[in-house]
Order: C-alpha cells, then sequence, then structure tokens
C-alpha cells in the first residue's frame, strides 16, 4: 500500500470526481450534455474595514478542482470531458503588495485540469455554447450577478450541489491520505496538549499550543473551532469560551481537529488535569471507552448507523446502572429514552471537506429524541469516513426537566448523581474509515488510560 506522503505527491484528482458527479447526474437525466459552472470563493472585505475576511473555499468548487484560490471560476464539458479553470489576472494595482499571482501555466502544471485561462474570459466562453454546451448545470445562489446563461436553452440550478453532496460520501484514495494526513498533524497537537496540561493555568494556553502544533506541523487552518472544556464546562457540547482558569477542576476535554488542504480531522479525548482520574470520572470514562470500542468494532459496509447509535445507548444504560445513577429496568429506561438526558447527541458524523460532511441525510425533526441529532441516518458505503463519538454528560440544565418529570424521575437516582457533576462531560471520538470487511481507524492520538497519564505525568 502506497504511503500518505507518495500519494499527495501526485495531483488532488478533480476529473474522477468530475466524472463520479456527471454519473450521479444520470440518475436523474439519462444522457446528460451541457456543461458544469462552478465558482469558487470570492475575495470579500470585512465590514468598514480594508482587511478581507479569511478565506475558505468552497468545498463545491474545490471537490472539482483542487484549486484553493480565491475569485476563480471553473467549467466541466461533459461531452468531450475537458474541464478548463479560469484564474484571476494579473492586477497590476495589487502585485506590489501580495507579489505576482498564480500563472497560467504555473495552474496548469498544478491542478487536474484540462485547460487553464484567466477569469476575464468566463463570459466569452460562456456566450458561444454549441448544441452539444446547450444544457448548464450549475448552483443557485452561487452564481455572480455578472456571469450569463442567456445563450443555454437548458438550465438546472439544484440537481449538482446534491450530486456533489452524495459522491462526497465516499472517499478516494487521494481524501483518504489527507484525512488521515490532518489527523497526523492533531495527534502531535493532541500529544502537547497531554504534556502541558498539568502546569497549565487556563484553556487558552492549551488552545495557543494546539494551534502552534498545527501550524507548525503544516496546518494554517482548524476543521473547526477547538473546545477546550474545563471542569463542568465539558458539559457543553460545542463550549466556545476557551479562556476560563484550570485551577480546581478535574478533566479538560479537548475536541480539536487540524484541516489539511480543505480535508478535516475531528478527534476529542477528555482527560484529568492532574494527571489521575477521580474515581468518579475513571468510572464514567471507562463506560464511553465501551460505547466506543463496542461501536467501532460493529462497523463496516452496509452497517445501520442508527443500529449501532442505538448499542451506544444501551451500553451507557447498563454503565450507567452499574454506577447507581440509573435505576430501574434497562429495557424500561431505554424505551423511556432516559439515557438521552445523558448522552443528548447523535453518535457521529460524515468527515471530508467539512466536519460535519455532505450526505448523512438527518431527520432532525425526527419525534424520537434519540434519533433527532444523529446526523447519519440508514447504511454506511465502504470508503465513507464517520467519527466515533460517544460521550456522557452531566449538564444541569438538560437533566433538570428529567429530574423534574416523575416519567423519568423514577429512573435516576438524584444522590448518586451529585456525586458526579463536578466531572462534566466525557466524549471520546475517532475518525473511522469504512471497508467492506470492517474498518481503519485513521485517528492515532493517545486515549487508554494509562497512555494518557503516561503523557500528563510524565512531562
Amino acid at each position: 500500500m502506497a504511503s500518505v506522503e507518495s500519494i499527495l505527491k501526485g495531483k488532488y484528482p478533480a476529473k474522477a470526481h468530475a466524472r463520479q458527479v456527471v454519473e450521479y447526474i444520470k440518475k436523474t437525466k439519462s444522457n446528460p450534455s451541457g456543461i458544469i459552472y462552478l465558482e469558487g470563493q470570492k475575495t470579500r472585505m470585512i465590514e468598514d474595514n480594508d482587511e478581507t475576511v479569511p478565506f475558505r473555499q468552497r468545498r463545491y468548487f474545490y471537490y472539482l478542482t483542487g484549486c484553493d484560490l480565491a475569485d476563480c471560476y471553473f467549467t466541466y464539458d461533459i461531452s468531450s470531458d475537458k474541464s478548463t479553470l479560469f484564474i484571476p489576472p494579473v492586477d497590476p494595482e495589487s502585485v506590489i503588495w501580495s507579489g505576482l499571482p498564480l500563472s497560467v501555466d504555473e495552474a496548469l502544471a498544478l491542478y487536474d485540469v484540462d485547460y487553464v485561462q484567466t477569469s476575464n474570459n468566463v463570459n466569452p466562453f460562456l456566450a458561444h455554447p454549441d448544441a452539444a454546451k446547450s444544457y448548464v448545470w450549475a448552483i443557485a445562489n452561487q452564481i455572480s450577478d455578472h456571469i450569463t446563461f442567456l445563450e443555454f436553452q437548458d438550465k438546472d440550478f439544484n440537481v449538482l450541489k446534491e450530486a456533489i453532496e452524495e459522491c462526497r460520501v465516499i472517499k478516494d484514495e487521494y481524501e483518504i491520505a489527507l484525512t488521515k494526513k490532518a489527523n497526523a498533524i492533531s495527534t502531535i497537537a493532541h500529544t502537547a496538549v497531554l504534556k502541558a496540561v498539568k502546569a497549565a493555568k487556563n484553556e487558552r494556553e492549551l488552545e495557543a499550543l494546539f494551534l502552534e502544533r498545527s501550524i507548525a506541523n503544516g496546518a494554517r487552518e482548524q476543521a473547526y473551532h477547538s473546545i477546550v472544556a474545563s471542569g463542568t464546562a465539558a458539559a457543553t457540547l460545542h463550549y466556545v469560551k476557551n479562556y476560563e482558569p484550570l485551577e480546581g477542576k478535574l478533566n479538560l476535554l479537548l475536541d480539536a481537529g487540524a484541516e489539511f488542504k480543505c480535508y478535516a480531522s475531528d478527534v476529542t479525548r477528555t482527560f484529568p488535569i492532574s494527571g489521575k482520574f477521580s474515581p468518579e470520572s475513571r468510572a464514567i470514562y471507562d463506560i464511553v471507552f465501551q460505547m466506543q470500542d463496542v461501536c467501532t468494532n460493529m462497523l463496516k459496509a452496509g452497517v445501520l448507523w442508527d443500529d449501532v447509535h442505538l448499542t451506544a445507548h444501551k451500553i451507557a444504560i447498563e454503565g450507567l446502572l452499574s454506577l447507581g445513577i440509573l435505576k430501574g429496568d434497562k429495557e424500561e429506561i431505554l424505551k423511556a429514552r432516559t439515557s438521552v438526558a445523558f448522552f443528548p447527541h447523535g453518535l457521529g458524523h460524515y468527515l471530508g471537506m467539512d466536519t460535519h460532511d455532505t450526505g448523512g441525510h438527518p431527520n432532525y425533526e425526527d419525534e424520537d429524541s434519540m434519533f433527532r441529532y444523529l446526523r447519519v441516518r440508514g447504511k454506511l458505503p465502504a470508503g465513507s469516513i464517520i467519527t466515533v463519538e460517544p460521550g456522557i454528560y452531566f449538564c444541569e440544565f438538560i437533566i433538570s426537566p428529567y429530574l423534574s418529570d416523575p416519567t423519568q424521575a423514577k429512573y435516576i437516582d438524584k444522590a448518586t448523581l451529585d456525586k458526579y457533576w463536578e466531572v462534566g462531560g466525557v466524549r471520546i471520538e475517532d475518525n473511522i474509515l469504512i471497508t467492506d470487511e470492517g474498518y481503519e481507524n485513521l485517528t492515532t492520538a493517545a486515549k487508554s488510560v494509562a497512555d494518557m497519564e503516561r503523557l500528563i505525568i510524565g512531562s
């Protein structure tokens, strides 16, 4: 098997992606013709300021180009299988500030496209479609005002977005290598935080360390805003403060992932700030570890994600019953959905160019609270990458209504529960590649209690 680095020496497989998208379009329209048209993200200015908004390339555009430049355009001729990338021309006024932009020849050598032109040629290119190009496929609300499709007989602004979203679910060798690279960088950063946490004074020191290690190892961008949650803040799923002091707190939940060339990693670890878990924290960690281990070992192509998520809840119920936090019959507790008070989110989501990647078909209107926030529904295909991130949380705002509801309160032992509030929350998250035979865990950051405690205390 080729190494990650050797795979990434090649070009991002944009042409193969374009062909896959066409195959999907064929499901809705037989023998599609014409051109696919996409625009990259534009340079935008901060309101009332002369600085630009931080640039993030449109993922639909990147999937068919591999190009991370602003102000670009793209066409793909379905009949001839030829693609054209339009890049910004030289602007003499900006060269003094920003240097020369990528040239046409440099872009042609860098990207998996057939032709490169400058963007002032987009409208002339579109103005003379022949019979084979009389159909244009584009994405609504991603077409600039100065672009015109008047010469095209037919236009579709709906199918292309859906086609790209569905094709993105199954990753090719290059995309898997990008995700592995992002995970490798995240492992370096997570390890650095483990080594530093015991001496750190506050959350922001650790966030800064994670960012520094990511950038130093090749990831300028983060896949999402890091969650650096100490103590009871770990019960907030998408905690954003990241500046509170660590003194007097038991654990740190670090949910942070580097992004490498537009591909995300999404890794969560929970560990003792002192280097040694409290008995209550260790008990909860062991339950969550078991939830993740059992659920991960269920994974292979064709498994129903709903069933894996349900299994996680069953393990959580058994674990909380063993600690005395829950009481009663486990089947009744499952039916009552009492475990949602402690595990309120879905087990995981697809991962790719977006942290919460496309194609999962969630049903946020589901009347069943156990499945309402499950971001992937249905069977997992080989080649998909999914996060497995079970958690148990002690959030008073979420749990209090259960304690006030007699139909739920009868399953919760309040006196025992009161011993666990300071645990805050425990989540463990890995990125898993689904294969025909099973799975491959792409995440290598330490997660066993022994490994984490050794890194913390050893520092």
